[in-house]
């Protein structure tokens, strides 16, 4: 048997909680980084994300999410620091729109607190926001900010504690079974382990070539405004939001250090190469947002004062992507999330955890398998 139970590759949301989860059960993991934990050639970075728990994506992720927050509070107790701050979030769009028709089926399936505003209603309550007559704004309390980098440097320093290795800056080149396990091999050696949970990210398709999935990796930008009202969206008088528009879903976040950040979803949904993509942010980039911040928050639409690049994997329909492989079940393939997978690191974490220590897990991930792609 090998000394080591389990490799687990790329050290982002998922990969840190991963490894967390497996160390706190006692599990000898080796986590293996390319780069430095919080690096921000991936789709982990970027200071803040947004969690919600109505989620118009689907229903099926309400049971994830409510273990997602439960698990984020305790990881912020142990942490004795803040990583979840609750805001309130705003749903904003048409009746009919895919945000506001989603956010409700998941809200009244679930019976979670919500209630649904008419503009005029919504712009008294948050008079930031311009929105057309025809929109209408859910809000919902359970809403909020996580910090970033800072939760998983968090879920990296407890499993390091509980005993995991951690290996940065290198790089994973293959990765095969091997005499019932499986073989890691990095530009530094081989690691051999009884299983491994691949979260490479944006470089999954890299590391695992024959992975039966079409994916595609995105960039992104988000960016950041000086608002010209600054107590206009204070924390407390203002919620995380998304928006929909015939401009695409935008969405964004209260003031923060740096401004009030703001970015549209998906962005202009350009396929790049995670190895060779433009980082730089141009006046393209600059045009995909402004209009949007324009017209619905005239007055953060400020200077812009800070933008970053960031990376979405993307299924073909966008759900995630969490199975054992067919024919090689030590082998466990963690996300793609899609670019909306942040919220859920710590029961991702919990459900590899057990699909690599118990071959199954109670969640219900049954729409993220393999085999949807046939």
């Amino acid at each position: 048997m090998p000394a080591i139970d389990a490799v687990v590759v790329g050290l982002g949301a998922m990969g840190s909680a991963a490894t967390y989860h497996l160390a706190r059960r006692g599990r000898r993991v080796v986590g293996v980084e390319r780069f430095r934990p919080g690096h921000e050639s991936g789709s982990s970075h970027g200071a803040t994300r947004i969690i919600r728990l109505g989620y118009y994506e689907h229903p099926s992720y309400v049971p994830l999410l409510r273990r997602a927050y439960a698990l984020w509070r305790e990881l912020e107790a142990a942490a004795g620091r803040p990583l979840l701050r609750i805001t309130g979030i705003a749903e904003i769009g048409r009746p009919d729109g895919r945000l506001v028709a989603g956010t409700l089926a998941a809200a009244r399936t679930y019976d979670l607190p919500h209630a649904v505003l008419a503009a005029p209603e919504f712009m008294r309550r948050f008079p930031a926001f311009r929105i057309p007559a025809d929109c209408v704004g859910v809000v919902q309390p359970d809403g909020g900010v996580l910090a970033a980098e800072p939760a998983i440097k968090a879920q990296l320093d407890f499993a390091q504690a509980a005993g995991a290795e951690l290996r940065t800056g290198e790089t994973v080149m293959a990765i095969e079974p091997h005499r019932g396990g499986v073989q890691v091999k990095t530009d530094r050696g081989t690691i051999e382990a009884g299983s491994a949970i691949i979260a490479a990210g944006p470089w999954l398709s890299k590391v695992l070539p024959d992975l039966a999935a079409p994916l595609r990796v995105t960039r992104q930008v988000m960016a950041w405004f000086e608002p010209r009202d600054v107590g206009l969206f204070s924390p407390d008088r203002f919620p995380v939001f998304m928006i929909e528009s015939a401009r695409g879903i935008h969405y964004g976040f209260p003031l923060d250090a740096i401004g009030v950040k703001f970015a549209k979803h998906h962005h202009a949904d350009e396929t790049v190469d995670p190895d060779a993509c433009d980082r730089s942010v141009s006046a393209g980039d600059e045009a995909l947002i402004r209009p949007a911040l324009a017209e619905c928050l005239p007055a953060a639409n400020g200077r812009p004062v800070h933008a970053k690049i960031c990376l979405y994997t993307m299924t073909p329909d966008g759900d995630f992507l969490l199975d054992r492989l067919p024919g090689a079940p030590q082998i466990v393939v963690a996300s793609p999330c899609s670019g909306h997978g942040f919220k859920f690191a710590p029961v991702i974490g919990e459900i590899l955890a057990d699909l690599v220590t118990d071959g199954m897990t109670s969640h219900d991930i049954s729409r993220f398998h393999l085999a949807r792609f046939g």
